[in-house]
């Protein structure tokens, strides 16, 4: 699918979303658009693949497929391989135009038929090893909420009008590359939160700034074993991670249980298959899934400032994960909870980096205690890099990234980068943005360790050590532009000239007054 092909799909499936303005709340129809155009991902997927298997049999097209033996076959092989299944009458299709046919009747009402085959989907999966990655995956597409009509035949025209602007698309899954539709989706979700407010952070990273920690973590590498986000939201992170390498494996958790459901739909519209992810929903401080995987990259966007439980509960005091620091993250600033946890479950060879607020980089107290074990002690932390303000969906606050490795090859200095200038962005809308070659600038930069006048600098632990292991980058980067020396002498001389002129303009205009016979302004 060439670029146009690609920007027509974004386009058609955010002009769904422009459709139902006014008729549902943005929040509510983001989840039912999303999952609608899940199920019929979904359902092309298992009409491809079943057509596969029938080419040898009598009826080809699994649309008209009848036999019992036939369709508990494809059933075996589609849980095997999809990880799911759909019978014929359960394809996006047939429901779509039974909600939409010509003449008003019983027939047309398909809410409770939609319900069953959503379920379906689910159950399918049940006692097979997808079963945990399907498992109320559609819960979030309430069919019967008075959100999306007041009434049952209000709420079926809608659900059926967006089941037919869908049916209208082609999603071509036999010609594309696998992850075309994916990054639709993508663009979808990024839409999305650009209108969601406050709450976007809570599941998406805008897709610059994903680049740049993709890029980060996998320097040196064209493959990775695993990739880990601890906060992953929509599972946008990880997905990037995976344009940057070939990733073996995706591993995630989410506390918000609606975003869990929307990364595992992202990882499958990605072709990324059942048995190669494995996302959770809970909270990973209080209790982490992965705790005893060592991951060889990982990448987050946590929620900044975030309160956690923290010097509240003496049982982190021992947690592996804390306990050699000291001190306790604070309980109303889990930056270094989260930091602490990540770093724990890095693997000896990997990389992880990480957006945080700036205040990680000088708080003091228990925060400035951790800060100076990860450096003196375990000297982990290999770049500091500065972000613009106002890049992040609903907070205006600058940012940084943190990138640190358990086994650091220079391991005698820190890469401090301040992209944060009026250069090294652009403002788009209320937003602002990077640019690809502001990216290239900060992963180049960090990959070659370079000094930069007025951009990086690369400093010594002793440099560190003498700040009292402060990161604040202005203490490293020089960004202050001398103003211009002012030559007092040549002032003075052109206001002389300036004077001298306005006496010789004011004697002519005084003559031209005379000689027209009127008063003078002066």
């Amino acid at each position: 699918m060439s670029e146009e092909q690609k920007r027509q799909l974004e386009s058609q499936l955010w002009g769904i979303a422009n459709l139902l303005r006014g008729k549902i709340s943005a929040d509510d129809y983001r989840d039912y658009i999303l999952g609608f155009i899940f199920y019929k991902y979904l359902s092309e997927k298992q009409y491809l693949y079943a057509n596969s298997l029938l080419e040898t049999e009598a009826v080809k097209d699994y649309k008209l497929l009848k036999d019992p033996e036939l369709l508990e076959a494809v059933k075996e092989e589609s849980l095997d391989k999809l990880g799911y299944f759909l019978l014929p009458n359960e394809l996006f299709d047939a429901i779509a135009a039974r909600g939409n046919a010509d003449t008003e009747s019983e027939s047309n009402y398909i809410l409770e038929d939609l319900k069953a085959i959503l379920n379906h989907i689910e159950q399918s999966t049940m006692g097979t090893a997808s079963e945990e990655d399907f498992n109320a995956l559609f819960e979030d597409l309430d069919l019967n909420s008075t959100k999306i009509g007041r009434t049952v035949g209000a709420r079926n025209s809608i659900i059926s009008q967006i089941l037919n602007y869908l049916n209208k698309i082609d999603f071509k899954l036999e010609d594309i590359e696998s992850d075309v539709l994916g990054d639709a989706y993508e663009f979808l979700i990024g839409k999305f939160a650009a209108g969601a407010g406050k709450s976007a952070g809570e599941f998406y990273t805008p897709q610059q700034v994903s680049k740049i920690l993709a890029k980060l973590v996998t320097t040196g590498k064209s493959r990775i074993r695993s990739v880990y986000d601890p906060t992953c939201g929509s599972g946008s992170l990880l997905l990037r991670v995976a344009k940057e390498a070939e990733v073996a494996e995706f591993y995630g958790q989410e506390l918000n249980r609606t975003t869990y459901n929307l990364a595992r739909m992202n990882m499958i519209l990605h072709d990324v298959h059942f048995r190669n992810f494995n996302i959770q929903q809970e909270d990973t401080l209080e209790h982490p899934h992965h705790v005893e995987e060592r991951f060889e990259a990982i990448v987050a966007n946590p929620p900044f400032s975030a309160h956690w439980k923290g010097d509240a509960n003496p049982l982190y005091e021992t947690d592996e994960r804390f306990a050699r620091y000291g001190r306790l993250a604070p309980k109303t600033k889990a930056d270094f909870a989260f930091l602490q946890h990540m770093l724990f479950q890095l693997s000896d060879n990997g990389i992880m980096a990480s957006v945080f607020p700036h205040g990680v980089l000088f708080r003091g107290a228990a925060e400035g205690t951790i800060r100076e074990y990860l450096i003196r002690e375990m000297n982990a932390i290999d770049a500091v890099i500065g972000l613009p303000a106002n890049i992040f969906y609903g907070t205006g606050i600058p940012t940084c990234i943190l990138v640190l490795k358990k086994c650091r090859e220079q391991d005698e200095n820190v890469v401090f980068i301040d992209a944060s200038g009026d250069d090294h962005y652009i403002k788009v809308g209320n937003q602002n943005e990077l640019r690809d070659a502001d990216v290239e600038l900060i992963v180049n930069t960090y990959r070659n360790r370079e000094t930069i006048e007025k951009y990086s600098y690369v400093a010594t632990l002793a440099e560190i050590a003498e700040n009292d292991y402060n990161l604040n980058i202005p203490r490293y980067v020089d960004t202050f532009e001398e103003e211009e020396e002012i030559d007092i002498d040549q002032v003075a001389e052109d206001l002389r000239t300036l004077d001298s002129e306005l006496k010789s303009n004011e004697a002519s205009l005084i003559g031209f007054c005379k000689q027209l016979g009127i008063s003078t302004p002066f």
